[in-house]
Formats: structure tokens, sequence, C-alpha cells
């Protein structure tokens, strides 16, 4: 049986303090520590967000190696002095081959990636780009058990809803609906021409509801 879940959501940043201390001011929690992406020349950190579930702050390593392709989410088009934002999400399956061939290469091509001990497959667009304006996600399929968020520690917040703006909304639902992704994701056209993007409510212990885009 095919399955489709939120695996993860992904801020990008012209360099990862920047991003975690985004994060961290904005949703009142600690980050951890992640990894080096050597293929990507990027390396990221993380907060669990639901049992399976995580966010991570991702950018450019500037001790990596130089790399011949463009990186993915669209980092190479972040300046220094941009701003940390809530980028895109990730659909976790355990038919990732199938999944991309239903959402007929929309998503980009299937490579495999590493960082540490862990190793996955995911989609990434040839030219590293955001597809409709990052509300598609990208699509992965980790190669082994346990799921990286049940090895981080407790964290004060979970994710509530993932809400997107862009004009194509409509196509990326029936994208999601013909490869069966369920969740608490909602995606509309935006009211204001310019309006797109995400933007994720998550809430606290104490009932308090935080907000990223």
């Amino acid at each position: 049986m095919l399955l489709t879940e939120l695996d993860h959501l992904v801020v990008t940043a012209p360099d990862l303090r920047s991003g975690i201390e985004w994060v961290e001011h904005r949703l009142e929690c600690r980050m951890q520590p992640g990894g080096r992406h050597p293929r990507m020349g990027t390396h990221n950190a993380l907060v669990r967000i639901g049992p399976r579930s995580y966010l991570e702050v991702i950018a450019i390593d500037p001790d990596a190696a130089p790399i011949q392709r463009p990186r993915w989410f669209d980092l190479d088009s972040l300046h220094s002095d941009a701003a940390p934002r809530l980028a895109t999400w990730v659909l976790r399956t355990n038919g990732i081959r199938d999944v991309a061939e239903k959402l007929s290469g929309r998503a980009g091509p299937v490579e495999a990636m590493t960082r540490g001990t862990l190793s996955w497959q995911i989609t990434i667009p040839v030219d590293g780009k955001l597809p409709f304006s990052g509300l598609l996600p990208a699509i992965i399929q980790w190669d082994s058990e346990p799921h990286p968020a049940t090895l981080l520690p407790e964290s004060p917040v979970s994710l509530v809803q993932l809400i997107g703006f862009c004009p194509e909304a409509s196509e990326v639902h029936q994208c999601l609906a013909s490869v069966g992704a369920h969740g608490e994701f909602r995606f509309s056209v935006p009211e204001q021409p310019g309006g797109t993007g995400l933007r994720a409510v998550f809430r606290n212990a104490a009932g308090k509801d935080l907000l990223l885009e």
C-alpha cells in the first residue's frame, strides 16, 4: 500500500545561525544540531514538531567543497542579507518512484542523499527551484528506521496546520490527491497579487499558537 504523509518543513536562510535564531525566537524552542549534505554543499539544524515529523533550517555550508550543480530548495538564489523563511515542505512515502511518476516530473528526479549515518532518496528539481512557490513538496523515502524525528528530543511545539498560497493552488491539490497525500494542509489562491508562500501554525505546551511564514 502506497503511503504519503508530511515528513518535515524546510526553512531556508543565508546562513545557519541566522536561521536558527529566527526559528527559536518565533517558536520559543531550542533547535538541535543536524549535519552536512556533501552532495549539496549544505548543512542544517532540526527541531521535532510531531511523532514522525520535524522542522529543519538549511543553509549553504561555507566549509563545503564546491559543487557543480544547483543546490536544492533554491538556496543559490538567496542573497547574504535575505531573511529566513518557510520555503517548502517534504512529503514522506514508501514508494518514491511511483509518487514521482504520478507527479509527472513536477517534483524533479529521484536522487540518493546522505547526512552522516542517514541515507534517503528525495526528488530534486534539476534547476534547484521550488515548484509552485514551494507548495508542491519534495518527496522523500528514508532508507531505514528509525525515523530521524524519533532521534530528536521532545520539543514544546507541534505542527497544527500548513497553509499555502499560490495562483496554481488547485493544481497543487490535484497533484497531492493523485498520490493520496493527506494531512493538515490547506492551499488556496492569494487574494492579492504577490501573496504567495507557506505559513505554518504551531501550538506549544501552554496552548499558545505560534506562526512561521
